[in-house]
C-alpha cells in the first residue's frame, strides 16, 4: 500500500495524503451483506451527549462483518474482492464459499482475488486461514484473536495491527499485544493467520478540518479558552495557564494518570503489562 499526495494548491492541500487505495478491487458493497446506519451523534438513549465532539459527517451503510466464521468449518471460500469500509480503519474482504454463501471478511495485507481460504481446528498455514491458536507456529503474526470462546475476534482489528504468538506452553498461550503487553489466552481459541491491511493508515495526514468534519468529528474547544463555568481551565485574564496542579477533566477529575481500568479480575491473564519494561 501506498499513500498519495497533492500539489500544495492551499495550506489545506500542502500536508494532507490519502491512502492511494491500490488493493480495492470493488467500490459498491454487497447489497445484501449492508444494513443502514443510523447516526446518534454522541447522544445516548436518553438524549444526553456521552461522547463530546461527535455529529455530522457523511452517510454510511454498515458493512455486515463476519469477526467468528465458526459455522464454516472445512469449507473453502474464494477472494472475490477487497473493498473499503468507511466504519473501520481496515479494509474488508468479500469471500464467496463453496455452499454459495458470501460473507464479509478482514482482509489481511497482501491478499488478493481468488485466493482460497479456509476456517477449521486445524487449517494450512497460510495468511487469511483461521484456526485455533495451538495449531499456528510460535512466532506467527495473528490478528481477529478471540478472547473468549466462541465470542468472535476482539483483539487485533484495526489497519496495519497484528499479535505475535509467543508461547504454547503451559495451560494458555501467551500473545504479545502490539503495546507490548503479553497476555494469556485459551489454546483452543480461534485467530486468523496474517496483518491486517491497510497497514499505511497510521501515516495519513487529514490534512484539513473539513476533512475530519465528513468523518463526523466536530471541532474540539481547549479548557482554559472556556468560561469558569464551563471548565475548571477556564478564566483568567489574557492566555492564562490553567492555574492548578493536575490538569483536569470537565467535570473535575484527573485528566492525567488517573486509573480507570475497573476488571482488575483480568489482572491474572496479564503476563506483562504494558507499562513495565
Amino acid at each position: 500500500m501506498a499513500l498519495k499526495k497533492f500539489k500544495p494548491t492551499t495550506s489545506g492541500r500542502r500536508q494532507m495524503s490519502v491512502a492511494s487505495f491500490d488493493e480495492i478491487t470493488k467500490t459498491t458493497p454487497e447489497k445484501n451483506l449492508t444494513v443502514s446506519l443510523k447516526k446518534h451523534s454522541g447522544r445516548n438513549n436518553q438524549g444526553r451527549v456521552t461522547v463530546r465532539h461527535r455529529g455530522g459527517g457523511v452517510k454510511r451503510m454498515y458493512r455486515i462483518i463476519d469477526f467468528k466464521r465458526t459455522d464454516k468449518l472445512n469449507i473453502e471460500g474464494k477472494v472475490t474482492s477487497v473493498e473499503y469500509d468507511p466504519n473501520r480503519t481496515a479494509y474488508i474482504m468479500l469471500v464467496q464459499y463453496k455452499d454459495g454463501e458470501k460473507r464479509y471478511h478482514l482482509a489481511p495485507s497482501e491478499i488478493k482475488v481468488d485466493d482460497v481460504l479456509m476456517t477449521g481446528e486445524k487449517a494450512k498455514i497460510q495468511v487469511g486461514n483461521r484456526m485455533q491458536i495451538h495449531n499456528i507456529p510460535v512466532g506467527y503474526n495473528i490478528y481477529e484473536v478471540e478472547l473468549n470462546k466462541g465470542k468472535g475476534g476482539q483483539m487485533g482489528r484495526s489497519a496495519g495491527s497484528s499479535v505475535k504468538l509467543v508461547s504454547l506452553e503451559g495451560k494458555h498461550a501467551q500473545i504479545q499485544m502490539p503495546s507490548g503487553e503479553i497476555r494469556l489466552v485459551a489454546k483452543d481459541n480461534y485467530a486468523t493467520i496474517g496483518i491486517v491491511s491497510n497497514i499505511e493508515h497510521n501515516n495519513i495526514k487529514i490534512g484539513k478540518a473539513g476533512r475530519m468534519r465528513l468523518m463526523g468529528r466536530r471541532p474540539q474547544v481547549r479548557g482554559k479558552a472556556m468560561n469558569p463555568v464551563d471548565h475548571p481551565h477556564g478564566g483568567g485574564e489574557g492566555g492564562a495557564s490553567i492555574g492548578m496542579k493536575h490538569p483536569k477533566t470537565p467535570w473535575g477529575l484527573p485528566a492525567l494518570g488517573f486509573k480507570t481500568r475497573r476488571r482488575k479480575y483480568t489482572d491474572k491473564m496479564i503476563v506483562k503489562d504494558r507499562r513495565r519494561k
